[in-house]
């Protein structure tokens, strides 16, 4: 059994804890994140991503975590200690991971704040692993190589393309259940492609790209009636995560709607270009500040690729992360880049100009940059876009679900009166 080595009170993840402990995943983006889990473990990792859906999580975080705290955090550490008391688990053999972007949120807290409720619930021995690309807590047994990042490249490209074509055909497909039987077997198809430690790990396969869009494409649909769009912005986790926003997309499925989620993606191209941005105004490394610069170009390379095939099927074509960031200008500044910052803005402006004025703003307690960002700018944009209809549903432990329920309704209501 590997030897636990600390670092005051952390818990270095050794070598040795490589082979033997399963590293637990908390749930965020379900498109997205179980590429992560085959990632992984072609590199040689145990995981696992978390499946304890439940919000009442919340109350188990509260217990081991200040209750002014953001809902995220305790909804993440809710999920652990839950997971860890549930006995389905060697808890000698057990690590956990969270990513940080190391940004002016309190996110990049989390590992303090899981360290401090692991130790206040007696799991101080279990180790806390950090994925981060700028240089937080390191550990001898995980390391980010340049295969992993180019695997983890392509799984959020992926998993873009999955959410993005099931939100689009699910709503109309005639089958019931279709689209979600081809989502599974295309997820299998494009699983086995981020598992490669070849070359092929290295490339951005656009034949089995363009086979996965035609399947959803082959899809039977009945496009005669017309539901209302509902875009879903916000903070990450509330916005991705259906622990986070009480299962949202679903919700507004069952409220006849066509669901439209931005790209994952274009958050973390946001997080590389905003170092780009805060280099050029107060100075810094030009070669971090070159390297984010290429990151964010080639990336947007091979979105560009997928965007053509995307479009090639009928699919709605991806807004160039370029594009996009040109929608905030005159809207709020590009400095305001804590949290979601401009980012938030820009996608609510995005999803009106492609004629979808009916948003959800997902705001989780304690969050201030996208209250900010989020529900200040509201009123601005509805100055600009009367057509707007906009509502913001709080997640957080005092907000009931049927409150959120009532004012998703009200918003919808409004939606389905304006298209008549």
């Amino acid at each position: 059994m590997a030897k636990l080595i600390y670092e005051g009170t952390r818990v270095i993840f050794t070598k040795e804890m490589k082979k033997e402990y399963k590293i637990l995943i908390p749930s965020m983006a379900p498109y997205h994140f179980d590429f992560f889990i085959d990632i992984l473990e072609s590199e040689g990792y145990q995981a696992e991503i978390l499946q304890n859906h439940n919000f009442d999580l919340i109350n188990e975080g509260m217990k081991y975590s200040h209750n002014d705290i953001c809902v995220p955090a305790m909804l993440v550490i809710g999920q652990f200690i839950d997971a860890i008391k549930s006995g389905g688990y060697d808890v000698r053999k057990i690590a956990v991971m969270i990513s940080q972007t190391g940004g002016g949120c309190r996110a990049s807290n989390y590992l303090s704040l899981i360290r401090k409720a692991f130790i206040k619930a007696g799991y101080e021995y279990i180790p806390i692993v950090s994925f981060n690309s700028v240089g937080l807590e390191s550990n001898p047994g995980f390391n980010i190589s340049n295969r992993m990042i180019f695997k983890l490249t392509n799984s959020l490209i992926y998993g873009d393309i999955l959410m993005q074509i099931v939100n689009e055909v699910i709503p109309y497909e005639v089958n019931k259940g279709e689209t979600m039987a081809v989502y599974k077997e295309m997820h299998n198809l494009l699983a086995k492609s981020v598992s490669y430690n070849d070359l092929r790990a290295w490339l951005m396969p656009k034949r089995l790209v363009d086979k996965v869009v035609k399947r959803f494409s082959e899809i039977e649909v009945d496009r005669t009636v017309i539901k209302p769009k509902v875009g879903v912005v916000g903070e990450i986790y509330v916005k991705y995560s259906p622990l986070g926003n009480n299962d949202l997309e679903q919700v507004l499925r069952d409220e006849g709607c066509e669901v439209i989620t931005p790209s994952i993606f274009d958050f973390f191209l946001y997080t590389f270009d905003s170092t780009v941005h805060d280099i050029k105004k107060y100075g810094g490394s030009k070669l971090i500040m070159f390297s984010n610069y290429i990151t964010v170009e080639f990336v947007e390379r091979r979105k560009k690729i997928v965007a053509k095939i995307i479009d090639k099927y009928g699919f709605i074509k991806p807004l160039p992360y370029r594009e996009l960031k040109k929608l905030a200008k005159g809207f709020i500044g590009y400095g305001t880049h804590v949290g979601e910052g401009w980012l938030l803005t820009a996608e609510m402006i995005h999803l009106i100009h492609n004629k979808v004025p009916n948003i959800v703003c997902t705001q989780p307690f304690g969050c201030l940059p996208n209250h900010i960002a989020g529900k200040g700018m509201i009123k601005r944009i509805k100055d600009n876009f009367p057509e707007s209809n906009i509502v913001t549903i709080d997640y957080d432990t005092s907000a009931t679900e049927i409150n959120q329920l009532n004012r998703i309704r009200l918003m919808i209501a409004n939606a389905k009166k304006n298209m008549k």
